[in-house]
């Protein structure tokens, strides 16, 4: 089974006193790349979550995210109370004063400045392994999606490697035929070419040896199939690790097949299943670029 490299994966979870949501997403890059997005209060842990990151995802370009809140009920947990009485005896006071008519409404209170700090000193509670089981939930959503995706790849790929498998049956079927018309050809070219005298049928049969050895496609056909089996295998593998450059190494040693085969057509049916045979490996490898 294959994976994918692009995935979401989302958890929230209590550090401390705080909730802390996590989102971890990842795209596809030839190496582990994490951009790792923290609090302030928690930067200090960012070795651990890199850890956790690095021990679970082996490639892509990994951005994770957290941010903290607060429970439904702890509302008020992020206003700092004794800034709050402070700023109402100052307003009550302030009216009193001036002998200033209207009610102290909660929009006014909330507009005044460094009112909420009490919620960023709870962040600040907690431990690292607290964080640490939020941002692994969060992993194991995104790997879940990840694999989602790199079966959807794999059958997709499995589709294309059958095509692979019957343009190069055409190609194997059509050479033969390709050599004996070859050889006819050579034969009517040598008559028109010796008028009245008699055919060299020793030469006509060294002629044809030698187009018959740069026009074989066989061993190309017998290797090309050989590189689908193992594509087959290494993508329904089941040992869990990363095949996404395997499974680009083999797609290179198709496409110098493809090279080869076209080099040696001499045919315009067996052109076009060549070119038939670029265009299915072409898709293959935009789809190969995004496996882990």
């Amino acid at each position: 089974m294959i994976n994918s490299m692009t995935g979401f994966g989302a958890a929230d979870g209590l550090v401390g006193g705080a909730r802390v949501s996590v989102e971890v997403r990842s795209v596809n890059h030839r190496f582990f790349t994490p951009t790792i997005k923290l609090p302030s209060a928690y930067s200090k842990w960012e070795a651990d979550v890199r850890e956790i990151l690095r021990k679970r995802v082996q490639r892509g370009h990994i951005t994770l995210f957290a941010r903290t809140g607060t429970d439904a009920g702890e509302v008020g947990a992020l206003i700092d109370a004794v800034k709050l009485e402070r700023y109402l005896a100052e307003l009550r006071g302030i009216q009193e004063k001036y002998s200033l008519a209207g009610d102290i409404d909660v929009a006014t209170i909330l507009r005044l400045p460094n009112l909420f700090g009490a919620g960023s000193e709870q962040s600040e509670e907690g431990s690292p392994e607290e964080l640490g089981a939020i941002v692994s939930r969060a992993v194991t959503d995104l790997l879940r999606m990840r694999q989602t995706e790199g079966a959807q790849v794999g059958r997709y790929l499995e589709e294309r490697l059958a095509e692979l498998k019957k343009t190069l049956a055409r190609v194997g079927e059509r050479a033969p035929r390709r050599l004996k018309e070859q050889h006819a050809k050579l034969q009517e070219t040598m008559a028109d070419l010796m008028a009245d005298k008699p055919l060299d049928e020793s030469r006509i049969a060294q002629e044809v040896a030698i187009l018959a050895e740069r026009l074989d496609v066989a061993e190309e056909i017998d290797r090309f199939n050989g590189h689908i089996a193992a594509f087959v295998d290494t993508i329904r593998s089941v040992k869990g690790e990363p095949v996404g450059k395997r499974l680009g190494f083999l797609l290179q040693e198709m496409v110098r097949e493809a090279n080869t085969l076209g080099s040696k057509a001499n045919d315009s049916a067996i052109l076009s299943d060549v070119i038939v045979l670029k265009e299915e490996l072409e898709r293959m490898r935009e789809q190969v670029e995004n496996v882990e």
